[in-house]
């Protein structure tokens, strides 16, 4: 055997053990979120420093998390303005409610406590507590108990670019939404707000089952990269985009 084969094997037995240390690393901290949840204490300080880094994608259900900006700047439009009885749901996008458990070790505190997330991987109930609740867009109707009709404001990212889960989806989004579109929060703010990340190629299907949304000027980011060009569908104008 060569020395540039004998160089080559070390190498690679170097990164796989390197990727075997970083996954066993990332099992312990998961398995103190396990343990904080059974508290029922959410540890916000691991959630805080490892945001997303907890959790790997599964690329067979469609799990691409958005990129660390993006995530943050859709969790402050969803929180904007909102007051204590304002309720938020959402729905297939966990990288925004981790967002939102940064900004809450930040700050200390949001503007409501009524803030729940919908997703189909139960690892997440680590973070949501009793505010998570297991979705399967197969069955758009089968929510929460006391969720359906409720929802101020929703974000939705339905995990595939397929007809049929986008509308699925939507049903899922119409049954969650309250039917008072037109009330302020008493910050003076729009309560209702509608926000749809999905690719560009679904713009069509969106606006029939969106009626009242329209493409952005802002476009989504994903972490680990994603070929498929990103669109957010908002229901009105905000601090992050207008509408193009």
């Amino acid at each position: 055997m060569s020395d540039d084969e004998l160089t080559l094997s070390a190498s690679t037995l170097a990164a796989l053990l390197e990727f075997k240390k970083e996954e066993e690393q990332r099992k312990e901290e998961f398995a103190k979120l396990e343990q904080a949840a059974e508290k029922q204490y959410q540890d916000n300080s691991l959630v805080a420093e490892k945001g997303m880094d907890l959790f790997q994608e599964d690329w067979q259900l469609s799990q691409f998390w958005y990129s660390d900006d993006t995530a943050n700047l859709l969790a402050r439009e969803l929180l904007e303005g909102a007051d204590d009885d304002t309720v938020i749901c959402i729905v297939s996008a966990p990288s925004v409610y981790a967002a939102m458990k940064r900004i809450e070790k930040a700050e200390g505190k949001l503007p409501t406590e009524h803030i729940y997330l919908l997703e189909f991987d139960k690892r997440f109930a680590v973070l949501a507590g009793d505010h998570f609740g297991f979705y399967d867009y197969n069955s758009p109707l089968e929510l929460p108990e006391g969720l359906a009709g409720t929802v101020n404001r929703l974000l939705i990212d339905p995990p595939f670019l397929q007809d049929e889960c986008q509308r699925k989806s939507s049903q899922t989004a119409h049954a969650l939404l309250h039917k008072d579109k037109h009330s302020k929060t008493r910050n003076g703010v729009s309560k209702y707000r509608l926000i749809s990340c999905t690719g560009e190629r679904m713009k069509d299907i969106i606006k029939e089952v969106y009626p009242d949304t329209n493409p952005t000027s802002f476009f989504p980011e994903h972490a680990n990269g994603l070929s498929n060009e990103f669109f957010c569908y908002a229901s009105y104008e905000g601090n992050s985009w207008k509408w193009v």
